[in-house]
């Protein structure tokens, strides 16, 4: 498999675990369905690996997050409630406007609303009305939504500009707030499952974030990942 060809899998890969993640925090999990897709092992065998020391430790805590069967569904449903859930004081309520944050670059810029950054592609969330656009499964759903777009461009000069548009909404929409976020799942989830999922997000964030921070063209550096 030639670079290029490695790289646009390995992007992919990152693209099924957000769109994973973010599921898993945008919707209260049906018992069913979830006991069934972890006792099907699918956790155990993730589609990129990462030296990132939160990839690791949220790998580890997928593998080991299915136990009886019996109760799995029912403990992940009440750890849902208590952490995301608006329906009470959540614990870590997964949304960006609630983590104060100054963030300011360089060239002095300041974070603005999530909503403008999704205008200015012309995109609206089918969830509008119902779920808030700085919720963070929406942002990792716009996020897939530019990666993919950075996939099919065949014109360099284009993805390179992509790449830079990925990097500059991670660094201000999802990693000026997430690690904050994260903490609190650490602290108060009851389930590796969601302690999991929180250090999934964090991780798979904070590479991609470092692949299109380099100067890309239509080679990505992966030195530190062992995928």
């Amino acid at each position: 498999m030639d670079n290029k060809s490695h790289n646009h899998n390995m992007l992919k890969g990152y693209n099924m675990l957000f769109y994973f993640a973010g599921s898993m925090i945008m919707h209260e999990p049906s018992e069913e369905c979830i006991v069934d897709f972890w006792e099907r092992g699918i956790l155990k065998n993730l589609p990129v690996s990462s030296s990132n020391p939160n990839f690791v430790i949220a790998a580890s805590q997928l593998r080991d997050s299915f136990a009886d069967k019996t109760i799995f569904g029912k403990l992940l449903r009440e750890d849902y409630l208590r952490l995301f859930t608006t329906q009470f004081p959540a614990l870590a309520p997964a949304f960006e406007s609630r983590y104060g944050k100054e963030i300011s670059d360089s060239s002095g810029y300041h974070s603005s609303s999530v909503t403008e950054f999704y205008n200015s592609y012309g995109w609206q969330s089918k969830f509008k009305g119902k779920i808030d656009d700085d919720h963070l499964g929406i942002e990792l759903l716009f996020l897939t939504l530019l990666i993919d777009k950075y996939l099919i461009l065949d014109d360099e000069a284009c993805r390179v500009e992509m790449g830079k548009e990925i990097h500059r909404f991670i660094n201000h929409h999802i990693l000026s707030w997430v690690p904050e976020w994260n903490n609190r799942v650490q602290m108060h989830a009851n389930t590796l499952s969601f302690k999991g999922i929180g250090n999934l997000i964090l991780a798979c964030s904070e590479d991609i974030f470092v692949l299109f921070g380099e100067k890309l063209t239509s080679t990505i550096s992966t030195d530190f990942l062992r995928n």
